[in-house]
């Protein structure tokens, strides 16, 4: 009987919203995750069983929660977190792991962060439409880009209208406006030798600050979505096109394929060649 559902999230091409991966599992009893930190957020809701959360705060100080069927945890970058299933009715979970421009700010709205990391859903039935989202994406890793995405954002609505401890939802931010400047240029000029002096003066920042603005909103580097973004165009194209590797290298930044090679498998797991016969359009297969 499977237990066990994981995939990876191919596209990155979502500003807003971005999802990395997803999946669910019946947990065996003590079964253990961690200590381990996340640089997205992830987020678990428990389906049924009980378990228990150890999670570093703010403050530093590390505090224990218990979990029952129909609540869930969010893990928080850059916090320390632990979690294991019970000895005698061990859970399972759905978890999505996702970031972007707003997922903080939706999160907030539903009163979640690293000084409040449960849910806890005003009513049982209004906690269906949040296991419901996150279940469809994990049980359909095959389904186009757009579709998961949109599941994404009716989980988080689910989950906004939900909590009992929902919020109001901010306004956007300054650095927002520069962090999409940012992408929006690197989406522009991907295919060309790309410095991040270069990408922060678009942005009229000082590199050093550029830098730890983009880390805190997308969770990585500048030079490090590049890299992400540069793969992502050519797995697309693998997977949509008949050109050649090589050609797909150059169009995507990478004028020595050795390189493109190297570094695809280091994101991907396997190599350009592999990775397209497995990920065929029209296949059916899930992409990792």
């Amino acid at each position: 009987m499977k237990e066990f559902s994981f995939s990876v999230f191919p596209n990155e091409n979502f500003l807003d919203l971005r999802l990395f991966q997803y999946g669910w599992e019946q947990c065996a009893p003590l079964h253990s995750f961690g200590p381990f930190v996340r640089n997205h957020f992830l987020f678990h809701y428990v389906i049924s069983g009980r378990g228990q959360l150890n999670a570093d705060g703010p403050d530093g100080v590390t505090r224990y929660y218990e979990l029952e069927a129909g609540q869930g945890f969010l893990i928080c970058p850059g916090l320390v977190n632990t979690y294991f299933a019970d000895q005698h009715d061990p859970w399972k979970y759905t978890w999505l792991e996702f970031g972007g421009l707003r997922a903080e700010e939706f999160l907030s709205a539903a009163g979640l962060g690293p000084s409040q990391p449960i849910y806890r859903p005003k009513s049982a039935a209004l906690a269906e439409p949040v296991r419901d989202a996150m279940l469809y994406i994990a049980d359909h890793s095959s389904a186009s880009t757009l579709c998961l995405i949109g599941h994404l954002c009716l989980f988080l609505d689910a989950l906004i209208q939900s909590s009992s401890t929902r919020r109001g939802v901010r306004t956007s931010r300054l650095q927002d406006f520069y962090i999409q400047e940012a992408v929006t240029f690197m989406e522009h000029n991907y295919q060309r030798e790309l410095s991040v002096e270069e990408i922060a003066d678009v942005c009229k920042l000082n590199r050093s600050y550029f830098s730890k603005l983009f880390r805190e909103t997308m969770g990585c580097p500048p030079q490090e979505f590049l890299i992400r973004l540069r793969l992502s165009r050519a797995a697309e194209l693998m997977k949509t096109t008949k050109s050649s590797i090589g050609d797909i290298s150059a169009a995507c930044g990478y004028p020595n394929q050795l390189h493109f090679s190297r570094a695809f498998k280091k994101r991907y797991g396997v190599p350009p060649r592999e990775w397209r016969l497995q990920n065929k359009a029209g296949s059916g297969g899930a992409a990792e």
